[in-house]
């Protein structure tokens, strides 16, 4: 078997001849030194394209408008009504609803004792990293469900907190789905613990979460009498 040897100079004459031919390059003269490389292969050309058409479709930026009034003006008027009368107030309008109600879009659309739904419109605004409802939201739903309908039994003067809540989401929620409703019921109450659950459904029955909470329930403290100030017989300088 014979070998063919090349030397140097024909060597380097192979390339020069390679390397014009190619499609990447566009030449000056004839000699190797005097080719500039061009980036026109296909997937460098694809890919300037694909920068080109997602800046010209760049959808504008979303905006919404959050207003509120002073959380603590409702939250003493819960102090002085039921339960009852306090929830159907801010179903009602009477009472304004607390802050959060407002950031994510919710309102109480039904209250009875021991059952309290809540309504939310789905947004973009409440959307996670990829692209469906944060399951935080979820959460947050069902805790104000399942608490208010533990707040819809109790009398003047009861407070509430919540212990403990297990939610299970069982279905995405996007846009595709305009609304939803979630609805708290009490399933046992007692004087110092209450328990209740809840679920998402949308405008059709679809069953998108449902949860479980337990809540501590605080008895009205009696008003304590205001101790003297100063000593019998002295004013409240001392003197």
């Amino acid at each position: 078997m014979s070998r063919l040897h090349q030397s140097p100079t024909t060597s380097r004459h192979w390339a020069t001849e390679q390397v014009m031919s190619s499609k990447l390059v566009r030449c000056t003269n004839t000699s190797i030194e005097g080719c500039i490389i061009e980036r026109t292969t296909p997937r460098l050309s694809f890919m300037r394209k694909l920068g080109e058409s997602a800046e010209s479709a760049a959808s504008p930026a979303r905006r919404r408008d959050v207003t509120w009034e002073d959380p603590l003006v409702s939250a003493a008027l819960a102090r002085d009504l039921s339960g009852l009368d306090y929830l159907l107030g801010i179903a009602e309008g009477r009472i304004p609803p607390p802050p959060i109600a407002a950031l994510l879009g919710m309102s109480i659309v039904r209250v009875e004792p021991g059952q309290v739904t809540f309504g939310l419109d789905v947004g973009e605004h409440l959307y996670n990293p990829i692209g469906s409802v944060h399951g935080g939201v979820f959460c947050t739903l069902l805790d104000s469900a399942m608490g208010c309908a533990v707040h819809s039994s109790l009398d003047r003067g009861q407070a509430y907190t919540t212990l403990e809540l297990k939610v299970n989401i069982v279905k995405a929620l996007t846009l595709s789905t305009p609304s939803v409703a979630a609805t708290g019921q009490v399933i046992s109450g007692g004087r110092r613990v209450v328990t209740a659950s809840g679920q998402i459904t949308g405008p059709d029955g679809t069953l998108y979460a449902h949860a479980t909470t337990t809540c501590l329930v605080f008895e009205p403290r009696p008003a304590q009498e205001k101790e003297p100030s100063g000593r019998s017989g002295e004013n409240g300088h001392g003197r």
